[in-house]
This record gives C-alpha cells, structure tokens and sequence, in this order.
C-alpha cells in the first residue's frame, strides 16, 4: 500500500488549499485515514480523521470549523480542505492509513498507523 500526499503549497494568511491523498491497490473500505503536521521545532500531531466506512470524522482543537476532511468520489483519494489558514499551520502535511476494513473506528494515535504518506510542505505567510 502506498500512499501519496499531494497540494501543499506557499499561501498567504487567510487563504485556502487543498490537500490529496491518494491510496494504491486498494479503496479506502480497507482504510482509516488521518491526516497529520509536523512544524519546524515541534512534534508531529494529528489534525483530521475519517473512519473507513466514512461515518465518522473529527478534527482536533486547532482546526475545528477550518479544515475539512472529505473522501472523494472515486474511493480512492481522501481530502483535507483547509481554509482561513494561519502562520501556525505552515508544516509538513502527511497522511496515515490504519488497515481496517468498513468501520466506524476512528485512530487519533500515530502509533496505530500502518502506513504514511512522505508529506507535503503548506506555508502560510503573514
């Protein structure tokens, strides 16, 4: 399983971007998916998560109301759409599958992961 991160991009504050992952071999039945960011200096941290079945999706505090997660029409892609972007959001984007197949299971741990996207750069200037 591979999976490719795709849409970053240098915006200015205020702005919006969408972010792609693209799953291979599979449809996203077999994946929960969650996207990720790591800024200059800190950890990495979970932002956005949605079940394999698609019921179920939350965010985490700072992007609440701002950013979207969605899956696309073809099963096989997964977006995060980000608006009213921020100069605390620039970092490195990545996105994370947990094997498990048509369940309402959300995974808000890195550790629970499988497998990872090599990210994507958002810059967001002031």
């Amino acid at each position: 399983v591979q999976l490719q991160a795709s849409g970053g991009g240098l915006v200015q504050a205020g702005g919006s971007l969408r972010l792609s992952c693209r799953v291979s071999d599979f449809t996203l039945d077999y994946f929960a998916i969650g996207w990720f960011r790591q800024a200059p200096g800190k950890e990495r941290e979970g932002i956005a998560y949605i079940s394999s079945d698609g019921s179920r999706i939350d965010y985490a505090d700072p992007v609440k109301g701002r950013f979207t997660i969605s899956r696309g029409d073809a099963e096989y892609s997964v977006y995060l759409t980000m608006n009213s972007l921020k100069p605390e959001d620039t970092a490195v984007y990545y996105c994370a599958a947990v094997v498990t197949y048509r369940n309402s299971g959300l995974y808000m741990r890195e550790n629970e992961y499988d497998h990872w996207g090599q990210g994507t750069q958002v810059t967001v200037s002031s």
